[in-house]
């Protein structure tokens, strides 16, 4: 959206030049990333993602300060997944936009969702790494003589990054007893970021049904020995312990002595439950579904989407009334119905204009501090996998900025 950086990457793009980053980003995570990254990382002006970071914090502090939705959100943890010692706000928090016209021509950030739950913390940063080094981006663009390319928010820099996310996440604990707890992390594409993240914080990845009991205690084993667990960065998610019926030595609701980076009951608090209470230019029209009047019968301007799936599972643009009398009455309130945004495609690519969708990540420790984007760019209805097979120039990104000296 630079369009001196876009024209100057486009054209010094090469094929040989995409396979080294993939190598490169490979040999950075220790594993191979499964998911589809772009060709190129997004140029965005600075107002723009300050604005996007400005409106993520105003919807966050709109949910949790407000006593009301709390005591409203208490339905949307279920009980059986219920936490003791709630922290009093999120720590890793995610706003997701995407971008329309309005009626001056504008760019305007539109909600597409919000989630209380750790994304790739450990991950992006590498990545954005990665597209810098191998485009040599800070050397090779004629922008940069009075400024700087930048991916980190809110001053933030490599060390002072690390620095904050060992706060969050270790805290005061030896990183032998804390431990980035995942189901099956060995299969998850996520795993990129598990490893990087170990390799930064000295943590231990540990599959949840690996994890024993003893009293109020959790541990670990490793090399024979019990290790205690003092402190879990959890990034397993309800939806697939459900779908995969996984059994586990321990019950989410016990009194464990165990410190949370990240507090289980907000990835139910902030997430898709959250948007019809919202009040915010950025926001969609959503309803839920149990609570529509009449269904509109402009279906096609709408999606369906289940309050608490990942990776866009479940979702329906542009349902048809079959598809919603096919959800049980006992399902519904699981459900909202949401406008559709017609999101524009911003990013110019050899394959024509591409939609660019713009995460801002946010960790809340004394205040709640924007950090680092992702984006996901996409030509299909969606911006998953499944909505762009076969295409090149869309996938997993990161977003530069200019910052001036």
């Amino acid at each position: 959206m630079i369009s001196s950086l876009r024209k100057q990457f486009n054209q010094n793009f090469t094929a040989e030049k995409y396979q080294a980053f993939l190598r490169r980003i490979d040999d950075v995570s220790g594993t191979h990333v499964q998911f589809r990254l772009s060709e190129t990382p997004c140029f965005f002006p600075k107002p723009l993602l300050d604005r996007m970071a400005a409106d993520g914090a105003d919807l966050i502090r709109q949910l949790v300060d407000n006593p009301a939705y709390r005591k409203k959100s208490d339905e949307a943890v279920p009980a059986e997944f219920k936490v003791p010692n709630e922290a009093p706000h999120p720590m890793f928090v995610q706003v997701d936009f995407g971008l329309v016209r309005d009626a001056s021509g504008g760019l305007q950030p539109k909600l597409v969702e919000l989630q209380a739950f750790p994304s790739l913390y450990g991950y992006q940063g590498y990545l954005a790494e990665a597209y810098l080094d191998v485009h040599q981006l800070r050397a090779s663009s004629r922008e940069l003589r009075d400024s700087q390319l930048e991916y980190f928010l809110s001053g933030f820099d490599q060390n002072s990054y690390r620095e904050l996310l060992w706060r969050a996440i270790v805290g005061s604990h030896d990183p032998e007893n804390v431990i980035l707890m995942e189901i099956h992390p060995q299969q998850q594409k996520t795993l990129p970021d598990f490893l990087l993240t170990e390799k930064m914080l000295g943590i231990r990845t540990v599959d949840i049904v690996d994890i024993g009991k003893d009293g109020s205690h959790l541990y670990y084993e490793r090399g024979g020995k019990r290790i205690p667990i003092r402190r879990i960065y959890n990034r397993a998610i309800v939806d697939e312990l459900e779908r995969k019926n996984v059994k586990l030595n321990f019950d989410w609701r016990d009194d464990l002595d165990v410190e949370w980076a990240g507090h289980p009951n907000w990835y139910f608090r902030i997430s898709k439950f959250s948007i019809p209470y919202l009040k915010h230019e950025s926001v969609p029209k959503t309803h839920f579904l149990d609570q529509l009047s009449e269904i509109p019968s402009d279906l096609e301007n709408y999606a369906l989407k289940p309050l608490y799936s990942f990776a866009g599972m479940g979702v329906v643009i542009a349902p048809k009334k079959e598809d919603i009398a096919a959800i049980p009455a006992e399902r519904r309130p699981y459900y909202i119905l949401q406008e559709r945004m017609h999101f524009e495609p911003v990013i110019e690519t050899p394959f024509g204009g591409t939609k660019a969708e713009v995460r801002v990540m946010y960790i809340w420790l004394e205040e709640l501090k924007p950090v680092l984007t992702i984006i996901r760019m996409g030509r299909g209805l969606m911006m998953g996998v499944d909505h762009n097979k076969n295409m090149e120039w869309v996938g997993a990104s990161a977003g530069f900025y200019l910052e001036e000296d």
